[in-house]
C-alpha cells in the first residue's frame, strides 16, 4: 500500500497528466486549422501564378507550367493558428513533464517499471523530440499528427484500464538498466513515432504528385500538402530520423540482453517480447538497408516505415496486454 505522500504525489501527477492531455487536444485543433488555411494558401498562391502566366492553361507550354508549379512547395505564411499550437504544446509538454517527475517522486524510483508509465515516459519523449526538431526544421505540419498521436496515447493509458497505483518494483526491475534500458527504447520510439509522421504524409504526398503529373493541364484546386516539402524530401527526413531511432533500438536490444544475464542469467531466452523487439529492429534494419543500397525509394520505402513503427506499437500494446512471459510488467490484471 502506497504512503499517504505517494499518494498526494500521484493524485497531482494524475492532475497534471489529464490537463495536459486537455492542451495537447486545443493544440491539435490549432494545428487542423492550421493545415486548413494551407490549403487556402494554394488556392491563393495558384491564382497569382496564373494571372502571372496570363490566365490560361490550355496549351502545352502553360501545361508544362502547371506542373512544374503544382510540384513546388507554397510558402506558408499564414501560420499564426500553427504558432498557437507550437506553443500550446510547448505548454502541454511542462504539464505532461511534471506529471512524470511527480509520478517518479510518489514512487521514489524512475517512472517507467509498467505500461502506464512506459507510456507517460514514452509520449513525453515524443513531443520532446518533435519541439526539438522544431529547432533544426519547420515540421509543423505534422504537428496535427503528433499532438493527435501523443493525446489518444496519453488518454488511452490514463483510463482506469491501463492506470496503476504506484507499486513496489518487481525483483528482476531492481536494477540500473531499468533506468538506462527502457529510457532508451523510449527514446528510440519517439523517434521512430517521427519517422512514421513523416512516411504517412509522403504517402499523401506522393499521390497528390502523381495526380499533378496525369493532368498537368487542369492542375490543382485546393491542397494543403503544397504547403508541405515534396515527398523525395519527406523521404529524406524520414529515413535520417529513423535511422537516429534504429540506433538507440540497437542499443536497447543489446542493453535488454545484458540485464536478462543478470536477472535469468541468459542473453536470450525467445521470450516473447524479445522476439519482438528483434523483429522490429530486423524491420528497421531492412528499411535503412533497402533503401540505402538497393535503391528502394518512394512507397516501398515509406510502407517499410509504417510497418516498423506499427510493430512497435503491437510491440508496447498487444505483447505487454496479452502475451505472457518474463517481460509481463504492464501492472494490468
Amino acid at each position: 500500500m502506497p504512503s499517504a505522500n505517494a499518494l498526494m504525489f500521484d493524485t497531482w501527477s494524475v492532475i497534471s497528466l489529464w490537463t495536459a492531455i486537455i492542451v495537447y487536444v486545443l493544440a491539435f485543433v490549432c494545428y487542423a486549422v492550421d493545415l486548413a488555411k494551407r490549403s487556402d494558401a494554394s488556392i491563393r498562391q495558384k491564382d497569382r501564378e496564373l494571372v502571372a502566366a496570363g490566365g490560361t492553361t490550355s496549351a502545352g507550354g502553360a501545361a508544362t507550367a502547371v506542373l512544374e508549379r503544382d510540384s513546388a512547395p507554397v510558402p506558408h505564411t499564414n501560420n499564426v493558428m500553427g504558432r498557437i499550437g507550437t506553443t500550446l504544446t510547448a505548454i502541454a509538454f511542462l504539464l505532461h513533464l511534471a506529471a512524470t517527475i511527480l509520478r517518479g517522486i510518489g514512487a521514489g524510483r524512475v517512472p517507467w517499471s509498467n505500461m502506464y508509465e512506459f507510456a507517460m515516459t514514452s509520449t513525453l519523449l515524443f513531443t520532446a523530440v518533435y519541439l526539438g526538431v522544431l529547432f533544426w526544421r519547420d515540421l509543423r505540419y505534422v504537428g496535427a499528427f503528433m499532438t493527435g498521436l501523443v493525446a489518444v496515447l496519453l488518454g488511452a493509458a490514463a483510463l482506469p484500464a491501463i492506470y496503476t497505483e504506484i507499486v513496489p518494483l518487481a525483483d528482476p526491475l531492481k536494477s540500473a538498466w531499468l533506468v538506462i534500458h527502457v529510457f532508451v527504447a523510449s527514446l528510440a520510439t519517439a523517434f521512430m513515432g517521427l519517422a512514421f509522421a513523416l512516411s504517412v504524409l509522403q504517402l499523401f504526398q506522393t499521390g497528390r504528385e502523381r495526380r499533378v503529373r496525369e493532368d498537368a493541364s487542369r492542375g490543382e484546386k485546393r491542397s494543403l500538402l503544397r504547403t508541405v516539402p515534396n515527398a523525395d524530401e519527406l523521404e529524406s527526413l524520414a529515413y535520417r530520423v529513423a535511422i537516429i531511432g534504429f540506433i538507440f533500438w540497437t542499443f536497447t536490444l543489446i542493453a535488454g540482453s545484458i540485464w536478462a544475464q543478470d536477472a535469468w542469467g541468459r542473453y536470450w531466452g525467445f521470450d516473447t517480447k524479445e522476439v519482438w523487439t528483434f523483429i522490429i529492429w530486423v524491420l528497421y534494419a531492412g528499411y535503412i538497408h533497402a533503401r540505402a543500397t538497393r535503391g528502394w525509394r518512394g512507397t516501398r520505402s515509406a510502407w517499410l516505415s509504417i510497418v516498423g513503427f506499427a510493430a512497435v506499437l503491437f510491440n508496447f500494446t498487444i505483447v505487454n496486454m496479452f502475451f505472457e512471459g518474463l517481460h509481463a510488467y504492464s501492472g494490468i490484471s
